[in-house]
């Protein structure tokens, strides 16, 4: 890629900008706009223009591609997502499987996950449910980098599998998919844990992150998302004493299998797919003693029934009315803005409550409700503070192989750890750091305009100096060479080349693919100035090839350096 004066000094100016946060995450309200298409508001549907697809896409898929535009602009926001409803689930699981098949001897590895996982990324026909469960992936958090969990990346991709299923189910049934699912029994220790005996107690690892990471949180909140108040002060939502009798829920709980064998129970004689297959209840190891959790109890039992136990719980859970708000608020987050209104929440949050036919928990309603809310859907400023989201690493990767169709060499997508903020993106998916995810949704960038404007920006908590220095490193090489083992991972830029003597439709193509058509002449000028700096040769066909490629390299790269890229609106 040949470099420019024009093109060092604008990414000069972008490492200052995103280092100090400028221009980040979100701020003001939602300005009255043109949503197109919308579905939500009743009268005449009006198709949405190319930009506002686009917009829709950015938010409800891994990136906008100029099939999914036209399907958008065809079908307007709400047909499209109907539609999305119905595409067939294709099992990451059933990937690894055939990769295993087909070389025997071969070891499941948390490489032939993430295969899968970029591979459907990239050309996956589902994306509004990869996108979804990649966001319910950083709610019900299981990470690769627990060394018990790694030892089974198969219940791993089944787990990232599980939560794509339930993505347009019911939450009351994700919540016992997640609660049974060993990978969660193995990452919280939920599985193999034993009933109380002597100066033994149950282990409260993961009665205790069901209620505060998955289900109601620490304070109760009122149905828009705020705290509910007494005096002035929160009121948390449960006691040690409720985790407790919580925790006596959880036990009994182990691999799966033809029986309930106590060495089954530890361990032992495992059945083949007991990695994917949901824990069962073994009565022998199950709390018979009173549980008293959250305002109801179970009774004592003078036979286990760890699953009579468990829907107790789990219907107390799904019903407390934190639910709707809580998971409400995160998944709005995940896929459109960083700080939604009170007003917005609540809309989430009456969805989930109700989809409209007495039903609790409909996942579609609640996406349904997020993506074509007026916040979500009208256009907003582009000064908006409160407006909008940084990109994490793994969409804006998942963005250029998206929106350019990027194709693998071998066919199997060969991306794995990119962990290392600096020489890579800083951020795997199924990686996690903890169980709170590789941010928490709270979270406040200290000494910055987001903070003195009494907002949060959960993806700067992987932002950092070294983190910018190693994405633009990174992108800089992938959008020329491409990414992955040899470079496996390419873009098609076939539909950019034949523009490139064009540097504004070329600029246009690109605004509409990765920025909704929202790139402002600030950032416009100076990538247009970088094109035209590279001449195209008039007598030499060769050196006038490379001078195209080179003009969508500047024009690619450019963009996804930029703040205004990298800032979700």
């Amino acid at each position: 890629m040949r470099r420019t004066h024009n093109r060092i000094a604008l990414c000069m100016t972008i490492l200052a900008l995103v280092a100090g946060c400028s221009g980040g995450g979100g701020g003001s309200s939602q300005a009255p706009g043109t949503g197109g298409g919308g579905g939500g508001g009743g009268g005449t549907v009006v198709a949405p223009t190319q930009a506002q697809a686009s917009r829709l896409l950015a938010q409800a898929t891994f990136g906008a591609t100029t099939a999914d535009i036209s399907s958008v602009v065809a079908r307007g926001h709400a047909g499209w997502i109907e539609e999305q409803f119905n595409k067939p689930q294709k099992l990451h699981r059933a990937y690894m499987d055939g990769v295993v098949a087909a070389a025997p001897g071969t070891s499941f590895s948390a490489s032939h996950f993430h295969e899968s996982f970029w591979q459907q990324a990239a050309t996956g026909e589902d994306p509004l449910r990869q996108r979804v469960a990649f966001a319910l992936s950083q709610i019900f958090v299981v990470s690769l980098q627990d060394s018990n969990v790694a030892n089974y990346p198969r219940g791993v991709a089944s787990y990232y599998d599980t939560l794509a299923t339930h993505a347009f189910g019911n939450y009351r049934q994700l919540l016992e998919a997640v609660s049974l699912h060993p990978m969660m029994g193995i990452y919280l220790s939920s599985l193999r844990n034993q009933k109380e005996s002597g100066t033994r107690v149950p282990d409260e690892n993961y009665a205790r992150e069901v209620m505060q990471l998955f289900s109601i949180g620490l304070v109760e909140l009122n149905q828009d998302g705020t705290p509910r108040l007494v005096n002035g002060k929160p009121v948390e939502t449960y006691t040690n004493a409720d985790i407790a009798g919580l925790a006596k829920v959880f036990t009994g709980f182990s691999w799966a299998g033809p029986d309930k064998s106590d060495t089954r129970f530890y361990g032992g004689n495992a059945d083949p797919n007991r990695d994917w297959m949901p824990m069962q209840g073994y009565p022998k190891f199950h709390s018979v003693t009173e549980k008293s959790f959250l305002g109801v109890t179970v009774p004592a039992q003078s036979s286990a029934d760890p699953a009579a136990s468990l829907k107790i719980a789990l219907d107390r859970l799904a019903a407390h009315p934190n639910v709707g708000p809580f998971i409400g608020r995160q998944l709005i987050q995940r896929l459109v803005t960083s700080n939604p209104s009170p007003a917005y929440v609540a809309r989430v949050a009456a969805a989930f409550n109700n989809n409209g036919s007495g039903e609790r928990g409909d996942m579609k309603a609640v996406i349904r409700a997020i993506l074509l809310d007026p916040e979500a859907r009208n256009d907003p400023a582009d000064t908006e503070l409160q407006a909008g989201r940084l990109r994490e690493p793994v969409l804006r990767l998942a963005n250029w192989m998206r929106s350019f169709g990027a194709a693998s060499a071998s066919g199997r997508f060969l991306l794995g750890n990119l962990d290392d903020p600096l020489f890579s993106i800083g951020q795997t998916p199924m990686r996690s750091p903890s169980v709170f995810n590789f941010y928490r949704p709270g979270y406040v960038p200290p000494n910055t305009a987001i903070a003195a404007a009494g907002l949060v920006a959960p993806e700067m908590q992987i932002t950092a100096e070294t983190s910018v220095v190693g994405y633009l490193n990174t992108m800089r090489g992938t959008v020329q060479n491409g990414i992955g083992s040899n470079n496996d991972i390419k873009a098609d830029y076939a539909a950019e080349i034949a523009l490139a003597d064009n540097p504004d439709a070329l600029l246009d193509r690109v605004s509409l693919l990765l920025m909704a058509g929202r790139m402002p002449t600030s950032l416009r000028d100076p990538i247009k100035g970088a094109i035209n700096s590279v001449a195209i040769s008039a007598t030499d066909a060769t050196a006038a090839a490379t001078a195209r490629r080179n003009r969508v390299y500047l024009a690619v790269f450019l963009t996804m350096a930029s703040p205004e890229y990298l800032v979700q609106k």
